[in-house]
């Protein structure tokens, strides 16, 4: 029979960490961890940063846990990004505006270019022949031409 191999889940944050990437690649999948930050957090919990995921043990998972905590990662971060942007909109500041009419809040240009904040372009002011064409059947049938009566030729 096979050997039974115990494997420890890394679940940090609420956030299930990848087993094949090294740790310090790895801590950063979670929403608020970046890579300096990886690295601070391993130093703290005095772990080596090439270990695996899939070989840490539980105390080490632990010591990992205990020191992503002392930031706000994840769903609180996100409620706190929330919330400065809600604050900037009710208190009518420039980028609040920005924020709530869809457009780049730190001073880029929108004449040209910002289409992931503005979306797909929508064309104003060109319209295509053939719906030029109805336009011009629908107002021939609304109102027949009206032909004015001559005067006679004098």
């Amino acid at each position: 029979m096979g050997t039974l191999e115990i494997v420890i889940m890394a679940r940090i944050a609420g956030v299930e960490l990848p087993k094949e990437r090294k740790i310090l690649y790895a801590l950063p999948v979670i929403y608020g961890v970046g890579p300096t930050l990886s690295r601070k957090i391993l130093e703290k919990a005095k772990l080596d940063a090439n270990k695996r995921v899939r070989d840490l043990t539980e105390e080490e998972v632990s010591k990992i846990h205990k020191e992503v905590e002392a930031y706000p990662v994840e769903g609180d971060l996100r409620r706190i990004i929330q919330e400065n942007i809600k604050r900037l909109e009710d208190i009518q500041a420039y980028r609040g505006i920005r924020h709530k009419r869809g457009l780049p809040a730190r001073g880029q240009r929108t004449r040209s270019n910002a289409r992931t904040k503005r979306g797909k372009r929508i064309t104003i002011g060109a319209i295509k022949k053939e719906v030029l064409t109805k336009v011009e059947q629908q107002k021939a049938k609304e109102s027949p031409a009206k032909v004015k009566p001559s005067s006679g030729g004098k």
